[in-house]
């Protein structure tokens, strides 16, 4: 896919070199994962094993679309990191050229920023910005601790996408998800959080949860995460010019790779619909590609029940 330079100005914050990850072959986060292995299967069984492998990937919230309604989640660097500066914020041109996958990450945050603001600006509404913030094995954001076990997430306490870049190699190595535009989607699938956090989404979806049961509030948080994957194909659309062949094939192929039923086929050989917190991946290639078809935000309920 090709992306224009990022743009300077955008708000990144960088705490990596502020303490060691945990490595996992080749220094992602599965060592963390593994220590959190013990704790959840002791409160929660093989389920919630199962289930933690499928959170470990892409955390955050998100109902109404741009039709008109307002506002937890959640390797080392090869280089010198960026400091970050009073309030979490650094250069972007520090932050954003540490390495390669920096780079790359934070063109592909320009991008959804510049999408979005224009989509937003469409629909006379108001828009306001995230911030990047990169961290390395383990560091803070507004919703608590970001650890790489977690895998890229969007904390609507502050508006943050947090990211540990090594995801990006075990995305490719370990989840056989090859290519630029997967890596794209994980960025613009944490952006359809923020969308929906903007749209008042989040929050309405939150407060369900704290009155549905246990399996009800993971179909809630099931939605949430099928409309970010809508979300992002509505990224992808508003930059049809910019895709290279094979981009729409590696973006479905990253979605069908982080789907609950095939991480929990992985990790136990079964799967359990009700534990879900993602969804199949038949349902994100689905909405994925819906919002890669219509390009329409308004497209992308999957609060209607149409599947």
């Amino acid at each position: 896919m090709r992306l224009d330079d990022f743009d300077p100005n955008i708000d990144v914050g960088d705490q990596r070199g502020r303490g060691g990850g945990m490595g996992f072959g080749g220094g992602g986060g599965g060592g963390m994962l593994l220590g959190l292995l013990p704790f959840v299967f002791s409160r929660f069984g093989c389920g919630g094993v199962a289930v933690l492998l499928a959170v470990v990937f892409f955390m955050g919230g998100g109902l109404p679309l741009l039709s008109g309604i307002g506002p937890a989640p959640v390797s080392e660097v090869g280089q010198t990191p960026a400091r970050t500066g009073a309030g979490g914020r650094t250069s972007a041109q520090q932050a954003c050229t540490v390495d390669a996958a920096s780079k790359a990450a934070c063109d592909a945050f320009t991008s959804a920023n510049n999408s979005w603001k224009a989509l937003f600006a469409q629909a006379g509404q108001p828009y306001k910005s995230p911030k990047l913030q990169f961290y390395g094995g383990q560091g803070q954001s507004g919703c608590g601790a970001a650890q790489s076990a977690m895998g890229p997430f969007y904390c609507p306490s502050d508006n943050g996408i947090y990211l540990d870049t090594s995801f990006f190699q075990e995305l490719e190595t370990k989840l056989g998800a090859k290519g630029d535009f997967a890596a794209n989607y994980v960025m613009a699938h944490e952006f359809g959080h923020h969308i929906q956090t903007l749209l008042g989404t989040s929050d309405q979806v939150r407060r369900a949860q704290a009155r549905a049961s246990r399996t009800e509030g993971n179909a809630l948080s099931v939605r949430l995460e099928l409309q970010a994957d809508c979300f992002a194909g509505v990224w992808g659309a508003a930059n049809r010019n910019r895709l290279e062949p094979g981009d729409i094939e590696e973006g479905l192929t990253a979605a069908q790779a982080i789907g609950d039923d095939t991480l929990q086929r992985q990790a136990q050989g079964q799967v359990v619909p009700d534990s879900f917190t993602h969804g199949s991946s038949a349902d994100r290639m689905r909405w994925l590609k819906r919002g890669l078809d219509t390009g329409d935000p308004a497209q992308c309920d999957t609060f209607s029940g149409v599947n």
